[in-house]
């Protein structure tokens, strides 16, 4: 191999680390051909874990790191959200059974076909662009704090030695959950995660409800945090949040919320028992 081709080789390598996986599109950008990457996977320095993606031999192939390659190798504007974020922070144990290992992505734009091939054992489920209106950053610049902060978003290592990954704050994931309820069980689940929303930040819970297009996940927010009598629901400024009008049936014959104006089911304490 000549001294050119080694030094794309050791650049690429470098690049990969020990859990980034790279796209056949990320590669060909990078003057990468399909020859040259067919070579490398021949003398194993390349093995492909699905079609059209790319790791180095011997890597490991974590959920983590195919997130990680996502937003930053990738540069999609995509985060972990919902319900796989509350469980990141520890909230799994109020899931459903199973739901814990499936992870929620928002963004944009759809993940590449490659991410569903992938033999993991977590499943990736993509819910689109969520329920705010708030502009799109890109991962791939550096972000302060307040940049990420300001779109309920923070970095988030899942565990020692992971990958830090944009996710979803507990104010963020809590709304984008509420937006995914359509069922009695649905909102059971969010009753129990939202019973252990004790800390929530009420400035961030104001913004991002201002922000929030769907009516039916702030009035169910609301009604769900009003139920547990949380001390910050007090401090949460109101001003320019849109409630909408009118009722919303979002449980057939269920309880009405009597400020809120959304059905609930009548048997909620029953299930938090």
């Amino acid at each position: 191999m000549s001294d050119q081709k080694s030094g794309k080789l050791n650049q690429l390598l470098v690049q990969l680390d020990d859990s980034r996986l790279v796209s056949s599109r990320w590669l060909r950008a990078h003057g990468y051909s399909s020859s040259l990457v067919a070579r490398y996977v021949s003398s194993s320095w390349l093995v492909s874990p699905a079609r059209s993606v790319y790791m180095r031999k011997g890597g490991r192939l974590r959920w983590e790191g195919v997130v990680r390659s996502l937003q930053i190798g990738e540069g999609m504007p995509l985060h972990v959200g919902g319900r796989f974020a509350l469980s990141l922070q520890g909230h799994e144990h109020y899931l459903r059974l199973g739901d814990a290992g499936t992870i929620t992505l928002y963004g944009p734009e759809r993940p590449p076909g490659w991410l569903g091939q992938l033999p993991l054992e977590q499943r990736f489920e993509f819910l689109g662009k969520g329920p705010f209106d708030l502009p799109i950053v890109s991962y791939t610049t550096e972000l302060f704090e307040k940049a990420l902060s300001d779109q309920g978003l923070d970095w988030h290592q899942a565990a020692a030695g992971a990958d830090t990954l944009v996710c979803s704050t507990s104010e963020r994931a809590m709304l984008e959950l509420c937006d995914e309820v359509s069922d009695a069980a649905l909102v059971y689940e969010a009753d129990a995660l939202m019973q252990a929303m004790t800390t929530l930040r009420p400035q961030r819970v104001g913004l991002l409800l201002r922000h929030c297009r769907s009516i039916k996940a702030k009035r169910l927010f609301l009604a769900l945090a009003g139920r547990h009598r949380h001390a910050w629901l007090s401090h949460v400024p109101l001003d320019g949040v849109d409630l909408g009008r009118g009722k919303r049936a979002l449980v057939p014959g269920g309880r009405l919320h009597p400020t809120y104006q959304i059905t609930l089911p009548g048997d909620l304490d029953e299930h938090l028992a």
